[in-house]
């Protein structure tokens, strides 16, 4: 059986840190930002993490990366 790819996609837009967690870009963050305030616009630009519940459909795409 061949080995599983990594989701070329996927693996752009997370990073595995080295406690194993995922971390991910925020979405809403890529035009109109003058329609958000600045308070919105400072949070969605730090990074977040995966949540325990996507992680189950995360993880067979990225199992290179673990």
């Amino acid at each position: 059986m061949p080995k599983q790819k990594t989701h070329s996609g996927l693996k752009k837009r997370i990073k595995v840190s080295a406690s194993g967690k995922v971390k991910r870009g925020h979405a809403y963050t890529g035009h109109l930002k003058t329609n958000k305030t600045h308070k919105q616009n400072k949070n969605l630009s730090k990074s977040g993490l995966v949540h325990d519940t996507d992680m189950k459909r995360i993880k067979p795409l990225i199992s290179n990366l673990l």
